[in-house]
């Protein structure tokens, strides 16, 4: 008698834990189901991210593809340095060089990267890195899941910062899911 009441009760409970589950998911359930290519120097979608001049954003994989799970894209840099030292709350980031040569650094970590090298930061951690190399160089960023950072870099493109107080900036980067904590790591030498 005892498990019958159990398995009846087990099995009345697995469609509500089934359902708060997939509504417990912040990723969309929309998946592409179909593969498809991104040629060398293109963008998945032909609209290119350019956030400075001579940092140019291939999207290669968008979160639009992996409903939210992951982000990917090939970052062209031409001018040395690189972003703020920062953390994503949510995702992981991990970066790729194919050319060039950056330092990165994750909490107190500091790595020199050279094409083929890979580094991964964790999220949750401040990190920044910066292009060290002389010329072009380039390299390939993932964040997982994805977040808003796709959306973030398409804003900024369109010049949204540029218009923003600190303090602003401060929040809409807060808004994208991540914080600035310190300077750019090229200014970090100076101290």
């Amino acid at each position: 008698m005892k498990r019958k009441a159990f398995l009846k009760m087990s099995f009345g409970a697995i469609p509500a834990l089934s359902g708060a589950a997939i509504q417990g998911k912040s990723w969309q359930p929309d998946r592409s189901k179909k593969g498809f290519k991104v040629d060398v120097g293109r963008d998945r979608f032909d609209q290119s991210i350019s956030l400075l001049e001579g940092d140019t954003f291939f999207t290669k994989i968008s979160q639009r593809d992996t409903g939210g799970d992951v982000y990917l894209f090939e970052s062209t840099r031409l001018k040395k340095g690189g972003p703020s030292f920062h953390f994503h709350y949510d995702q992981d980031e991990w970066w790729y060089i194919l050319t060039g040569a950056f330092t990165i650094k994750v909490g107190d970590d500091i790595f020199q990267a050279k094409a083929g090298d890979s580094v991964f930061g964790p999220r949750g951690v401040p990190h920044t890195f910066s292009k060290t190399s002389e010329g072009e160089a380039k390299m390939l960023i993932l964040f997982q899941p994805a977040g808003k950072m796709e959306e973030f870099f398409q804003a900024v493109s369109k010049g949204a910062l540029a218009k923003m107080s600190e303090l602003e900036q401060d929040n809409f980067r807060k808004q994208h899911g991540f914080e600035k904590v310190g300077p750019a790591l090229e200014y970090m030498k100076k101290f």
